[in-house]
């Protein structure tokens, strides 16, 4: 039905004008350092509904159009660290986002920011993560860079998952804030860095695809894209430590670490993010006190020694998954350039979103065909695909998973 011909979903004189006198308020309580909703740029500009727009600003509507995808479906099936327990307590990707969103808006509320524009930076960052974490994103840049020379990165690939595969018109600044929010690399001042048209950051995502480690350098344009790539951080290297103590791969002993955070996760995040807000409020930059700095970069690189590369992160998927994600890849491609209509990647992938009105994705690179769809795929995906490609290579839930009952 369409709501302008309705009365009633439609606002009278009175009703609009409050609204809109709520949207002034909230405007002229925002940082003159936040991003207004007006100063949205977006690539196929669209003439909305004004009254529409009183309930949907442009970055609350970027919102809607992450949330309302298959790709943010999919993050609840891909495991952060640990992808080979059968255990529902260990953080899945889809947590991390809302993990995410929820540090960062609260941090962005204290420095009166652009919330609803933290909110959709957030929840779409990690869209484009693979299956089996970052040791899946490792592999499947190998096996690209193998055969185009470029470079495969979770944050260009989110962009391009909404706005090349999915086709979401989102502003430049929220795909600038997901395209920059690399949290593998952290900072004690984050200045934002211009990006002020969608052809800068076509380049920006060009040098991340050519030049290796680019991605961890590169500064959000926005404040609110600061804050996300802060609070990335935060939420992941504690969220990672609890998780690897409920698998006992720390003690109790190495989880209660001395910082001047503090221990538990929850003091690690309150205290830093309570440091950022002292050292940032009224400032067109966030930044930190050393001291704070430094404990977060020794927590990272504990995580790294103690976590990261530990045998329950990384043996299942060194033994079983590096040699069945390469054989998918090449039995995938192929299919593609046979025009295989009945195989998967055009069953499950190239038609559905050819079907949205798009045929020509069908033409884009071979390649980045086979990368959108391996980095789609949940764990589980991948693995049953495997399987009922090679039967006779099948690989058992007994082999890769720890069972809930031992």
């Amino acid at each position: 039905m369409n709501r302008r011909d309705n009365p009633l979903f439609r606002f009278n004189e009175e009703e609009c004008a409050y609204l809109e006198e709520g949207l002034a308020l909230a405007d002229g309580a925002l940082s003159p350092y936040a991003t207004r909703d007006d100063q949205a740029i977006y690539e196929h500009p669209s003439a909305s509904d004004s009254q529409d727009a009183l309930i949907r600003p442009n970055f609350t509507r970027d919102v809607d159009r992450i949330l309302n995808n298959a790709f943010y479906n999919r993050c609840m099936d891909k495991t952060q660290v640990f992808p080979f327990y059968r255990n529902d307590d260990l953080t899945r990707r889809s947590f991390h986002l809302q993990l995410v969103s929820q540090n960062a808006r609260k941090l962005g509320r204290a420095l009166r920011l652009n919330t609803a524009l933290i909110e959709a930076i957030s929840l779409g960052h990690d869209l484009g993560h693979t299956p089996f974490g970052h040791s899946g994103e490792y592999l499947l840049s190998d096996l690209y860079h193998a055969r185009t020379g470029r470079f495969f990165n979770h944050n260009v690939h989110s962009v391009r998952l909404l706005r090349t595969v999915a086709r979401r018109n989102l502003s430049l600044q929220t795909l600038n804030g997901i395209l920059c929010h690399c949290g593998e690399k952290a900072f004690e001042c984050y200045r934002p860095a211009a990006c002020d048209s969608f052809a800068q950051l076509d380049g920006l995502m060009e040098e991340c695809s050519t030049v290796a480690g680019k991605s961890q350098l590169l500064r959000p344009s926005t404040l609110e894209g600061c804050v996300v790539r802060i609070c990335d951080i935060l939420a992941y290297l504690g969220k990672d430590r609890q998780d690897a103590l409920r698998l006992k791969v720390i003690t109790e002993e190495e989880y209660e670490i001395e910082s001047i955070l503090g221990g538990a996760n929850s003091d690690f995040i309150g205290n830093a993010m309570a440091n950022i807000i002292k050292n940032s409020i009224g400032r067109d930059y966030l930044a930190m006190d050393s001291q704070v700095f430094q404990a977060i970069v020794s927590i990272k690189e504990l995580n790294s020694k103690t976590i990261y590369h530990s045998p329950q992160a990384h043996e299942t998927f060194d033994r079983y998954i590096k040699g069945m994600m390469a054989r998918l890849y090449e039995r995938l491609r192929e299919d593609v350039l046979a025009g295989d209509e009945a195989s998967f990647i055009f069953r499950h992938h190239i038609n559905a979103w050819m079907l949205k009105g798009d045929e020509s994705y069908a033409n884009q690179p071979v390649d980045d065909i086979v990368v959108d769809y391996i980095a789609s795929m949940t764990d589980e995906y991948l693995v049953d695909l495997f399987n009922f490609l090679y039967p006779e290579e099948a690989v058992g839930e007994q082999e890769l998973y720890v069972p809930y009952f031992r």
